[in-house]
């Protein structure tokens, strides 16, 4: 397997970025939080119109028809910016649902509907159901367009929660293949995050002084920041073993994908952990714009498996094999 990523993706994940870059994050996620989702859906909108709800919609339904590799790039971009919203579900998981059980609604994912999935057990509510042009229902291979019930408290803000009950049948699909695609990007969200919480807290490190010094100068703080770097990188190649995993149908996908997500998982939660001990008692609050990264992080460690349903994957696959 080749893990470095080309020029290809690498301009792709630029060209998203930059477009992040232009918004005042912070400010668009505090106003979803509110229930202001208009700011949010602006830059989704954006987003649509660089091809991303329609990344793993294939051409002849007027998507980019891209792969794993290309989905992995782009969610990590999305999870360094905290983009609110289904993220997931919407980029990743709707498109395998819908390619198999109702082709003809995927034109409107490339036209920048949003999408949200609700499956038990590992998947018991639909995020942001009340903003979502699609919510999906599954029920072992049965998928059906969904009711939102009453929203249910998130430990972050940006991410409300509902249950779902089936309605309108639409058809039949893998969900397991889905399932896979959904904890890979939650992987590569994870990533993004962490990699965002360990620059600021390296930033913040550098700037904050103590006794006459940058407390980043101090030994403890730079054991601290390496070891999630060092955790950060050790997770990647994972990550991307596991979208190639995926991509080229290997037997060995479901495992590489539970591997890459407990690896992103423990590197973004350590970054998270680091960054309020580094931050001290600010970091704590919610006027601050570390929050809506940390909050994050806590919500989609366990998001699309936890970690204890992925290693028990893996320690499954890996008896098996």
């Amino acid at each position: 397997m080749r893990f470095a990523l080309d020029s290809s993706h690498e301009d792709f994940a630029s060209s998203i970025d930059a477009l992040l870059a232009k918004s005042d994050m912070p400010a668009v996620i505090r106003a979803w939080s509110a229930g202001d989702t208009g700011p949010g859906l602006k830059v989704w909108q954006r987003l649509a119109e660089i091809g991303l709800g329609g990344l793993l919609v294939g051409e002849d339904h007027d998507g980019v028809g891209a792969d794993a590799v290309d989905l992995v790039v782009a969610v990590e971009q999305l999870g360094r910016h905290a983009v609110p919203g289904p993220v997931v579900d919407t980029v990743a998981v709707a498109p395998v649902l819908l390619a198999a059980a109702a082709p003809d609604r995927l034109p409107a994912l490339t036209s920048g509907a949003l999408a949200t999935v609700a499956a038990a057990p590992d998947v018991p509510f639909a995020v942001d159901a009340d903003v979502a042009d699609l919510v999906l229902h599954v029920d072992g291979s049965a998928v059906s367009v969904g009711t939102p019930g009453q929203p249910r408290e998130s430990v972050d803000p940006a991410r409300r929660l509902f249950p779902v009950s089936a309605g309108e049948s639409l058809g039949e699909a893998d969900f397991g293949a889905a399932f896979d695609l959904g904890a890979l990007a939650t992987a590569a969200q994870l990533q993004g995050l962490g990699r965002t919480l360990l620059e600021r807290t390296t930033e913040y490190a550098q700037q904050r002084r103590q006794f006459g010094r940058a407390i980043g100068s101090f030994q403890a703080v730079k054991h601290h920041l390496a070891e999630v770097a060092v955790a950060l990188e050790m997770a990647r190649p994972l990550l991307h073993g596991a979208a190639l995993s995926v991509r080229d149908g290997l037997p060995q996908a479901s495992r590489d994908v539970s591997a890459a997500k407990v690896a992103c998982g423990d590197a973004a939660y350590r970054a998270a952990r680091t960054a309020l001990q580094v931050h001290g008692a600010i970091g704590y609050t919610r006027e601050h714009d570390l929050s809506l990264w940390l909050t994050k992080v806590r919500a989609l460690v366990t998001a699309w498996g936890t970690p204890g349903v992925h290693r028990a994957r893996i320690v499954d696959a890996l008896e098996a094999s």
